[in-house]
């Protein structure tokens, strides 16, 4: 990659609104530019003019459905990037939230959410611990599982795609507890499974999710994570 090229990426993301956006697509969804510029709080006209960069320079993927036109991250890797990136640029002491319900709605995204399609915050970390210390993964010579972390998914009933470009494993800085939890088609996989099987729900309207009771005996007997760890 040349300078100019890298210099062109950067500015893609150095904009309060195109930053806004990015953020709210690590939910994993297709957003169309109408809901995305509510969200940012842009005039539509504002938002499909920024949303023409992103998906010219290849951070976005444009879906269309009849008149509808909807965009999602371009890849995993770009959400890899947009966590990245939002994990270096929170302040080490947050400002005090604006009202109960922002307060709240901040503590539920600490507390376990979704990062592009993978598990984040402390239940996200809670997990990649346990499984580190079961020998399932490994991080000490960068993320990989172990015999046994591939002989657990299949216990597990967990189905684990191993082609592609995407690694199995890797670990992504996350942005609250400024770690690195499981990404990769691992953590995809693991994220897919939990929302499947009730472990978790989504709860807001943003990221955020909740361990079920059933969940919490689910990752007790498979991880032993104790209940208190995922509140």
């Amino acid at each position: 990659m040349a300078a100019s090229d890298l210099a062109a990426l950067a500015a893609l993301f150095a904009d309060e609104s195109r930053a806004a956006f990015l953020l709210a697509l690590l939910d994993g969804r297709a957003w169309t530019a109408g809901e995305l510029a509510r969200h940012a709080g842009v005039a539509p006209s504002t938002a499909s003019e920024h949303l023409g960069k992103l998906v010219a320079g290849g951070v976005l993927a444009e879906e269309r459905q009849g008149r509808h036109r909807y965009v999602r991250l371009a890849d995993p890797g770009v959400a890899h990037l947009v966590e990245d990136l939002a994990a270096r640029s929170e302040p080490e002491v947050p400002p005090p939230p604006r009202s109960l319900r922002a307060a709240s709605a901040g503590q539920a995204m600490a507390r376990g959410r979704t990062c592009y399609d993978h598990l984040a915050g402390r239940l996200g970390i809670a997990i990649t611990e346990a499984m580190t210390d079961r020998g399932l993964l490994r991080q000490d010579t960068g993320f990989a599982l172990t015999d046994r972390g591939l002989a657990w998914f299949d216990e597990q009933g967990i189905p684990l795609v191993r082609k592609g470009r995407r690694p199995v494993a890797r670990g992504c800085l996350d942005w609250t507890e400024r770690r690195p939890h499981l990404a990769g088609t691992a953590g995809a996989a693991l994220c897919r499974h939990a929302l499947d099987a009730g472990w978790c729900v989504r709860i807001g309207s943003e990221r955020a999710v909740k361990v079920t009771p059933e969940g919490e005996t689910a990752l007790a007997a498979s991880l032993g994570i104790t209940a208190d760890a995922l509140r």
